[in-house]
């Protein structure tokens, strides 16, 4: 049986995520807490597998709750988000101080939404429950403007000799994503010979915060994708939530296009299309590369990009929040390397050359 403690001030989100969790049979809500001093209280108790938090609390937030919950008594947090852009911006915050994905907080609407969030909290809950937490605890500092080489804890990676023979690299990754790619992109020299195409599962009001917190932490400049733009080596393009990326490869140049279709998709912007794409576009200069996340989007995108001559990395399962998108890479035999997140900035460099 899988503990889970619910952390809000709101009693209906209480009962929400209570009720939405309960009809699993194989998770209980063994207490639930008002603000994030009660629920430090309840986490001590109950030793839960994993806990719910809101951000905006009395007494203690959710960002001061998660910080004491990382440093004493580390687990899988998942936080509960307004879809706003202040929302996004503590969301960001809390995934770099340990929480290992979130959940959007209005589940007072009626939709049909609230099924799909439903669902995705059961699986999430269900698949971080026995993750182990070392490499999620080592938080990365909080930005405050574009930080020096001396600030950076990566090392910088040792470019090989001679000229790229790759020169789009496609990155798809889902749950527990922003730390990870933010791990990945400031791994990466300013000068990277190659333009980079981001497929991150996140609602819309979130890539745009996501994307300039990147480029304060990062050599490379990181900016939410634009219809029509040039795709630029040294520069990383977030697909803009609920839109896809493809691209256009034209004489000299290739564009950025941030499209609507397949309006279908399960997933928006989905990995398997940014994979389709940029395998149609160029082929054998592709570099995909499938990071932590749920499910298996990617994988038919990616049959396509080995297929042109391209080359897959996946992220290992010891350095995944969930290893479900790598997973599926690697089941179907279609990743030349497994990679440690630690290691895939300098992988990536490595791979453009070969």
């Amino acid at each position: 049986m899988i503990k889970v403690v619910v952390v809000d001030d709101s009693a209906f989100m209480r009962k929400a995520l209570s009720t939405m969790l309960a009809k699993d049979p194989e998770i209980e809500v063994v207490a639930t807490a008002r603000d994030g001093e009660e629920g430090l209280e309840m986490i001590r108790r109950h030793q839960p597998d994993v806990v719910t938090m809101d951000i905006e609390m009395p007494r203690m937030d959710g960002l001061t709750a998660l910080r004491h919950v990382m440093m004493e008594m580390p687990r899988p947090v998942l936080m509960v988000s307004s879809l706003t852009t202040e929302g996004a911006e503590a969301t960001l915050k809390a995934m770099e101080l340990g929480a290992v994905d979130f959940i959007p907080k209005q589940l007072s609407k009626v939709s049909l939404d609230i099924v799909k969030i439903e669902d995705d909290l059961r699986a999430k809950v269900k698949l971080i429950a026995h993750r182990r937490m070392g490499h999620l605890t080592r938080a990365i500092p909080a930005a405050k403007g574009r930080v020096t080489a001396a600030e950076r804890p990566t090392r910088p990676a040792v470019r090989p000799t001679g000229t790229p023979r790759r020169d789009v690299v496609a990155i798809g990754v889902s749950t527990g994503g922003p730390p990870a790619v933010q791990k990945v992109l400031s791994a990466l020299p300013g000068d990277f010979p190659a333009g980079i195409l981001i497929a991150q599962h996140m609602p819309a009001a979130f890539t745009g915060p996501f994307a300039k917190r990147l480029d304060g932490v990062c050599r490379i400049a990181v900016k939410e994708a634009e219809d029509g733009e040039r795709l630029q080596p040294g520069v990383a393009y977030v697909a803009p939530g609920g839109k896809h990326l493809r691209i256009d490869q034209k004489i000299s140049r290739i564009d950025v296009r941030v499209v609507e279709e397949p309006r279908e998709a399960l997933y928006k912007p989905s990995a398997s299309v940014l994979f389709d794409a940029v395998a149609q576009g160029v082929g054998r200069r592709a570099l995909g590369v499938v990071l932590t996340g749920m499910g298996s989007d990617g994988l038919d995108g990616m049959r396509v990009l080995k297929d042109k001559g391209g080359r897959a990395l996946a992220q290992s399962d010891s350095t995944c929040v969930v290893y479900g998108m790598p997973k599926a890479i690697v089941d179907a035999g279609l990743a030349d390397e497994i990679v440690d997140i630690d290691d895939m900035g300098e992988a990536i460099l490595h791979n453009l050359y070969k």
